[in-house]
């Protein structure tokens, strides 16, 4: 059974129809990747998938109706990184990771044991431990990612949705990070579903990928099979080139003449 199914998901903003009919699915231990330009659809479709909006179409978790769900409830299944996340800027990173319990905490916001006993696990987990009483403003672009992954992982989910989580950082960085998204996901039976503006770094990691263009899904599967110079060149409006690598996925680059 999937963890996630929606069907028939669009979505207007004002007139513009912002997704148009789209169908997806995400399992357990599965890594998905969102990719397609500026204004494809795929913030707002996560934002959909979290009830963060509403549009038409059906969305369920665990084989249950999104409506269903309350947001206690459903922050214990999934967890949500966005664009830019927000903090206090004298937070600590251990207070960062803290918050990641909310949805746990008892009527007078006490944590019980098991609380702090995740934080420390989840700190162990991302090598936190000697970062856990610097402020968040103290920390590298990459450092600061970690911790707010951090904060995901404190709500024990099942499944993580973010949004960009690469943007701003440098390309070692965002090696690292994927490499921890592809390694929770099968370690722990964790689905994730990411979008991304990197199509070669999200082909690397991601199990599968989904193409958005003007709201709607133009091709789903392996990157062999997504990553089409015809569909890409179609979708960007500019011409793509593609390497194939025999037992990896292949590359794709803007062809240009000088």
């Amino acid at each position: 059974m999937n963890l996630l199914s929606a069907e028939h998901l669009s979505f207007l903003y004002g007139n513009r129809q912002a997704l148009n009919q789209v169908n997806l699915t995400l399992s357990a231990g599965e890594v998905v990747a969102l990719i397609g330009p500026n204004g494809s659809g795929k913030s707002t479709l996560i934002k959909l998938l979290l009830g963060h909006l509403s549009g038409s179409g059906v969305i369920r978790w665990n084989d249950r109706p999104l409506r269903h769900w309350s947001h206690r409830e459903l922050a214990k299944l999934v967890a949500y990184l966005p664009q830019s996340p927000q903090t206090d800027v004298d937070q600590r990173v251990v207070d960062v990771l803290r918050l990641g319990r909310a949805p746990y905490l008892g009527p007078i916001g006490l944590e019980s044991e098991r609380d702090l006993r995740i934080v420390q696990q989840v700190s162990r987990t991302l090598e936190l431990d000697e970062l856990l009483n610097r402020g968040i403003d103290e920390l590298s672009g990459g450092q600061r990612q970690a911790v707010f992954i951090g904060r995901c992982l404190a709500q024990e989910p099942k499944a993580m949705l973010l949004d960009e989580p690469n943007t701003f950082l440098d390309i070692g960085h965002q090696l690292e990070l994927f490499k921890l998204l592809h390694r929770l996901a099968k370690e722990q039976s964790m689905a994730v579903l990411v979008a991304s503006h990197d199509l070669n770094l999200a082909a690397s990691f991601a199990d599968r990928l989904i193409l958005l263009s003007q709201g709607r899904i133009v091709a789903t599967g392996p990157a062999e099979q997504v990553l089409d110079p015809k569909i890409l060149s179609q979708t960007y409006q500019i011409p793509i080139d593609r390497i194939d690598r025999p037992g990896k996925p292949p590359l794709v680059f803007p062809s240009f003449d000088r």
